[in-house]
């Protein structure tokens, strides 16, 4: 009978794994077109693999909890029919998924690749992410593989290498660990000089030995909030953060939403919020401003054309997922209205796709949703720079005015933003946030809608 070769299919431009949570299916179970099979997750969304077509499922190749890289196979499905056939091309499977741009080209090089990704000194599988900080760090292969790992087939995960970062300088690496990095000494020196320093040889020990008191309630991480947790730890081993503040006032802003909301909401059918108009004056602010909107690889510095802007926000769990605005500096106001809306909406109903959290070149976050004044926010990698945006408050402030410096009830706010100072220097990082308060404050009451 025809059987299909079933393919982890591309999820995103930016996700290369992703994790099995749960086969929703068992071998021999009939399934249909359409039809989940099993659940997966990836450092961005969790979502579901369909079956291309009718059939039964033959074999599960991978098992729950298994790491899969995209293109691998992960199940084998009988289509019926009366002509044999051998596993079938991988472009039914990937096509079928909803993300028609991963096409059949995926399968052999992503076989080649994990070829060429095991093949180390110690034969081990690394995946991008750990070889990149691996990179930043000065570890080298040699070293690397002499780290034991936690994961399927004793593979070093990304928290493998983190925990092992802070011991490096307490403990002696491998004699060949030095000349493995030597290469690198131009470039990472500073980085690997410092990591001591950055986070003492002992910091790590007394988590592992904590000893829970009388009472006291033991709640596991979930899935999400172990990713946020690693991604907010390799965040601050990659960038040194710089944190700016900036106090604006917001009065004319403030005043023109009060006087436009209702006829905004009963035209639209949308609420405007303050996080369009944040994200569009970032927006006008990149443009002037493009070497914030950068990533960096290694020391090549990568000027984005986009201008994709990430807006963290908050999910009923407590966790935290950053839905990104594409071409945001291409919206109007009702447009970025519309924009921000629907993935603050569907982000809360777990309905993004990993294309709508990935791709991000600049993240905003606004603090003042919970009533904080300021906030020092982590860098969301690979970006160099985040803005937080704190609760606008009604204060006294001196205005200048032709007959003299007067006190009086203005509405302001703070803004932070955090930069890595790898690649931006206070004076830009600086100039950038000072330039956002300015199109704040000098927004008029005459705009339009």
């Amino acid at each position: 009978m025809p059987q299909l070769e079933i393919l982890l299919p591309k999820m995103g431009e930016s996700v290369a794994e992703a994790t099995i949570i749960k086969w929703l299916k068992s071998e021999g179970d009939a399934v249909q077109a359409d039809e989940a099979m099993v659940e997966i997750a990836t450092d961005k969304v969790d979502s579901e693999v369909p079956a291309p077509q009718d059939g039964t499922l033959v074999k599960r190749l991978v098992n729950d909890g298994d790491i899969v890289k995209v293109g691998q196979p992960i199940a084998i499905l009988s289509t019926g029919g009366d002509t044999a056939a051998p596993v079938a091309a991988p472009a039914t499977a990937a096509a079928n998924t909803g993300h028609a741009h991963s096409a059949a080209p995926q399968a052999k090089p992503a076989a080649a690749q994990a070829t060429a990704e095991r093949s180390t000194a110690g034969g081990k599988f690394y995946s991008p992410l750990v070889r990149n900080i691996a990179q930043s760090e000065g570890v080298s292969m040699e070293e690397l593989d002499s780290i034991p790992g936690t994961g399927e087939g004793g593979r070093v995960t990304k928290k493998d290498l983190l925990e092992y970062l802070p011991r490096r300088g307490a403990t002696a690496p491998p004699a060949s660990a030095p000349q493995g990095a030597q290469p690198m000494a131009t470039t990472q020196a500073q980085p690997v000089q410092q990591a001591p320093a950055t986070v003492p040889a002992k910091a790590a020990a007394p988590v592992s030995k904590l000893v829970p008191g009388p009472g006291d309630e033991l709640i596991e991480m979930d899935r999400m909030r172990k990713m946020i947790a690693d991604h907010m730890v390799m965040s601050k081993h990659t960038s040194p953060h710089v944190t700016s503040f900036v106090e604006a006032d917001v009065t004319n802003l403030v005043l023109w939403r009060n006087k436009v909301k209702n006829v905004f909401e009963k035209r639209e059918g949308e609420k405007i919020t303050f996080t369009p108009i944040f994200i569009m004056a970032i927006a006008q602010a990149i443009k002037e401003m493009p070497m914030i909107n950068i990533q960096v690889d290694g020391t090549t510095i990568i000027k984005k054309r986009d201008i994709n802007i990430g807006m963290a926000a908050a999910l009923p769990s407590g966790n935290l997922i950053v839905p990104v605005v594409r071409n945001a500096d291409r919206f109007n106001l009702v447009g970025l209205a519309k924009a921000v809306n629907d993935l603050a909406n569907r982000a809360r109903q777990g309905k993004l796709t990993p294309d709508e959290v990935s791709g991000g070149t600049y993240t905003v976050t606004n603090v003042g949703t919970f009533g904080n004044v300021l906030g020092t926010p982590i860098i969301n990698q690979p970006q160099v720079a985040i803005m937080a945006m704190g609760a606008i408050r009604k204060k006294p402030a001196v205005l200048e005015t032709p007959t003299g410096d007067v006190i009086a009830v203005r509405h302001m706010m703070y803004l932070s933003h955090s930069y890595d100072h790898r690649v931006v220097d206070g004076a830009l990082g600086g100039r950038f946030v000072r330039r956002v308060a300015d199109i704040l404050e000098a927004w008029s009451m005459d705009t339009e809608i």
